[in-house]
């Protein structure tokens, strides 16, 4: 492995570079491993590979199908939250009686507001701690940086550009990785990272486990009584109901505006 500051050639542990005292950021080998960065005393017939060939057994560039499904297993833990929240924020801000639901737009804005939230912090906070999101845990992949740029800033911008990458149910994100060499989405080129194939431990997977069962589990406790609680709160603002949901004979109807769907048993 080769120091990023004197360029001096390093065991692939080091933390510390023996000849300029430089801190070795983590993951400087797997970076060197992928092809994220190169050396510069590289041979000439080395550094001619493409990025996406020179990796060795254990540290590949995740492909998009292992991102795809440990995105999914992310938004069914994320769901569990997310119903939380939402229950919390329409019980409080919604109308409803005995037949019908009302959505104000107030309930609707906090709730969207808290989901974007929880989505943000969620892939932020764990990435830059671990690497790794429970989903990618699962399946075996991890973020890494590609330059000197500090964890936390790095995280914050990939995951803050999934507003643009998300476009079109993540079709922006997915285009742009599948045409680049180190399957880069919007996120990773503007936040210098990529995602790479990851052997997490048998402890790691477990736990991982145990948190997105508990998660859900808690979910399905908490979320019948936030609903059985009667604490709504009236506000002068946004208090325009803007989503109806009620029943009437045997149809259940949903209404937005003037739109109207009928659904019968």
């Amino acid at each position: 492995m080769e120091c990023p500051h004197c360029h001096g050639q390093l065991s692939s542990h080091a933390k510390h570079c023996k000849r300029c005292g430089g801190a070795i950021p983590t993951g400087q080998h797997l970076l060197e491993e992928c092809g994220l960065t190169k050396p510069s005393r590289a041979v000439a017939t080395t550094s001619a590979v493409s990025p996406s060939v020179r990796t060795n057994g254990r540290n590949r560039f995740a492909r998009l199908g292992d991102r795809f499904i440990a995105f999914v297993l992310d938004l069914a833990l994320l769901f569990g939250l997310f119903a939380i929240v939402d229950a919390w924020a329409i019980m409080r801000w919604g109308r409803f009686d005995a037949t019908e639901l009302q959505l104000t737009a107030a309930s609707l804005v906090i709730a969207t507001t808290l989901n974007a939230i929880i989505l943000f912090l969620y892939g932020w906070l764990l990435e830059a701690a671990c690497g790794a999101t429970l989903g990618k845990v699962l399946v075996g992949i991890r973020v890494v940086r590609t330059t000197q740029q500090g964890a936390l800033a790095a995280c914050a911008v990939r995951n803050l550009l999934r507003i643009v990458d998300g476009l079109g149910f993540y079709l922006v994100g997915t285009a742009v990785a599948a045409c680049s060499e180190v399957r880069q989405r919007i996120g990773d080129i503007c936040a210098h990272t990529a995602v790479i194939e990851e052997n997490f431990g048998i402890a790691a997977r477990v736990s991982a486990i145990v948190l997105w069962v508990v998660t859900l589990a808690g979910a399905g406790w908490a979320v019948p009584r936030i609903c059985s609680a009667d604490n709504p709160v009236q506000t002068r603002y946004l208090s325009q109901v803007v989503v109806r949901i009620g029943r009437t004979g045997n149809s259940t109807y949903f209404r937005i505006a003037s739109f109207t769907l009928d659904v019968h048993p």
